[in-house]
């Protein structure tokens, strides 16, 4: 059974539920799943998965997470070779253009490591809804497709 692995941050929540619907998901598709805050793990926790999922939100003017700059950072220097990858990044369209803006971040870093895209990035505005439910079924649709590749 191939080990998927998701870390989020989350202030208000929104982030957690929509990490713990990607979750379910990813069970659902037949995957082994660990999901963590970031705040409980380091860069190396994607070490032994086979699926790398970010949840994230962008803070201010399009800022990382305070809880996630370390992580980020370290991110870099990881080596994710023949891992796939997926980010998803919840935010505010009055952000106008740093909406999901951590999102976008994220899947640059994760680029840098060697892992390979396995998804489309998701962006969801504030809570989940029944079209980003939808949108992340897709998600992790793709990411299943990816990983058997």
């Amino acid at each position: 059974m191939a080990l998927a692995k998701i870390v989020f941050a989350s202030m208000t929540g929104n982030t957690e539920e929509i990490a713990e619907i990607i979750e379910e998901k990813l069970e659902d598709e037949g995957f082994e799943v660990e999901c963590e805050e970031c705040t409980d793990v380091d860069s190396d926790y994607f070490e032994d998965a086979d699926v790398c999922v970010v949840a994230t939100y962008t803070y201010g003017d399009g800022d990382l997470p305070y809880e996630f700059e370390d992580f980020f950072e370290d991110l870099k220097d990881e080596d994710l070779s023949g891992k796939i990858f997926g980010v998803v990044g919840s935010g505010d369209t009055d952000y106008g253009e740093y909406y999901c803006q951590s999102a976008y971040d994220f899947v640059a870093q994760f680029e840098k490591t060697g892992a390979t895209k396995g998804a489309d990035m998701v962006k969801i505005e504030h809570n989940a809804e029944d079209e980003d439910i939808n949108a992340l079924q897709t998600f992790v649709e793709q990411l299943k497709v990816s990983s058997s590749n």
